[in-house]
């Protein structure tokens, strides 16, 4: 079996080649990565793989690293939303244009199966309940826009050409090889470096965290037994605002709270993600790690690597 993967020396779709790698050692593994700031080769490290460097929005690229996959798993996208508000022609570009360029290389080499992957931002914000697949999308920045730009291209591309194409829209993702822009990885190295912990707002904001190696078995079980032109959510049931997580990373590295520093709200912060999982814990899947677990492994992880981690802090 050939699986190609784009994006895979980002966070979630390294720790997803891993995965395959561990679990399906008989595939083929194709990387196509552009290598942006959020792109590690170090992420790659002990993989027998063929990697291609290269934009999904560069057709022949692309197109060089499609032509002989059975599976083709996109996870290559512009993600982080501070970088949308400022730059949101670069999030268009990549998580729209290239995934039309992708949809028309499916058509092309005709291959099995295609997963986008997508976020639950896509959804906008619900302050009770939680967004099933059949709820409308609304969302709330330009990099949410960019993502249901791109999973509208998919069920378009479904419905007129009858592709073989599925969507996952997962919660949170936290865990190792996270570039650390993001809450979680960012706050770990500054708090270790007794620097201050920047939250917005009053940090009440609340989202639904998964552990990117739950994520990944979610993605696999959907791409395994999922059915073709479906929507499958992918959350790990664990919802925390974004204070409560500052101050677990405060009290699990032994630092006051008096270095949590609250910041200007950012422009069209959604106040709630929530999703209901329960179609794809139909297919089988379930998550395995406990949040405090998952938690403390990944905390143990940026300890293990602040020193090359760190360096890219100080960029941001």
């Amino acid at each position: 079996m050939n699986i190609m993967v784009t994006g895979a020396a980002g966070f979630i779709g390294s720790n997803f080649v891993h995965y395959i790698a561990n679990k399906y050692p008989d595939y083929d593994i194709t990387v196509l990565d552009k290598l942006t700031y959020a792109g590690d080769m170090e992420n790659l490290n002990g993989l027998d793989i063929n990697f291609i460097k290269g934009d999904i929005a560069d057709f022949d690229k692309a197109s060089e690293a499609m032509k002989d996959a059975d599976y083709v798993v996109n996870f290559a996208a512009e993600t982080h939303v501070d970088k949308s508000i400022t730059d949101p022609a670069s999030f268009v570009k990549s998580d729209v244009l290239g995934t039309q360029n992708l949809l028309e290389l499916v058509r092309k080499y005709e291959v099995e199966k295609y997963i986008q992957i997508s976020t639950d931002e896509v959804y906008g914000s619900i302050m009770e309940g939680s967004f099933k697949e059949t709820d409308n999308i609304d969302p709330s920045s330009p990099y949410s826009a960019s993502k249901a730009g791109g999973d509208l291209l998919v069920s378009a591309y479904y419905k007129t050409y009858d592709i073989p194409v599925m969507i996952t829209r997962s919660s949170n993702n936290f865990g190792p090889r996270q570039f650390p822009e993001k809450l979680i990885p960012l706050f770990i190295l500054k708090a270790l470096h007794d620097e201050p912990l920047p939250v917005y707002g009053d940090g009440q904001n609340v989202r639904d965290w998964i552990y990117v190696e739950d994520n990944c078995a979610g993605v696999d079980t959907v791409l395994q037994k999922g059915k073709i032109g479906e929507v499958y959510n992918i959350g790990g049931g664990n919802e925390r605002n974004n204070l409560e997580i500052t101050k677990l990373i405060l009290e699990k590295l032994n630092k006051p709270e008096s270095l949590i520093q609250h910041v200007d709200d950012r422009l069209g912060h959604d106040r709630r993600y929530s999703l209901d999982a329960t179609k794809t814990k139909k297919l089988g899947w379930e998550p395995k790690w406990t949040f405090e677990d998952a938690m403390e492994k990944t905390v143990e992880w940026y300890k293990e690597n602040s020193d090359r981690l760190y360096k890219a802090v100080q960029t941001l």
